[in-house]
């Protein structure tokens, strides 16, 4: 089952990429760079690390992808064609294709499952997030706690700086 996964995640991943690169209209790029990030988030719990898993999707595709579709969203002013606009018959024909030729690589991989490499036991914690923060709260303390008062100190005067350019725009109207 986990050879199946892999090969779903993989192909997913790569199909999503090459979507990424070919595709015109920035707002699909962003979406499907989300639906990437999404697939090797699910790579990385095939590998028993949770913690990566956890940190793709929540930092990347939560955090930063949010970010960058709003960006593109405040700059792209293009009037964009919708998808039902521009579908033509042969792209569901391609799709159908896909999963067709889909379905023929998972089957014959269903003879190879047995010959995969299992996980050592104490591989298998390395990626924990017990394991992380095992570390990062012993032998890190230090450096982790000063990162999150640096990143407060960041916000408090990101803050600071965008309240005196309002005041300082309200006093020069």
């Amino acid at each position: 089952m986990a050879t199946y996964a892999f090969v779903l995640l993989a192909v997913l991943a790569i199909a999503t990429a090459l979507g990424i690169v070919l595709n015109k209209n920035t707002v699909n790029s962003v979406l499907l760079l989300v639906l990437n990030l999404l697939s090797v988030a699910g790579l990385y719990l095939l590998l028993q690390a949770q913690f990566l898993a956890i940190i793709q999707v929540v930092i990347y595709a939560g955090a930063i992808m949010v970010l960058f579709l709003f960006v593109i969203m405040l700059l792209n002013v293009d009037d964009e064609e919708s998808l039902f606009d521009k579908f033509r018959i042969r792209y569901l024909l391609a799709f159908l294709l896909v999963v067709v030729v889909f379905g023929q690589i998972l089957y014959s991989l269903g003879g190879v499952a047995e010959m995969l490499p299992e996980i050592s036991p104490e591989m298998a914690q390395v990626g924990t997030v017990e394991a992380v923060s095992e570390v990062m709260y012993t032998n890190y303390l230090i450096p982790f706690e000063m990162t999150a008062i640096l990143l407060t100190a960041a916000v408090v005067g990101a803050l600071l700086i965008a309240q005196f350019k309002i005041k300082k725009d309200e006093e020069d109207e």
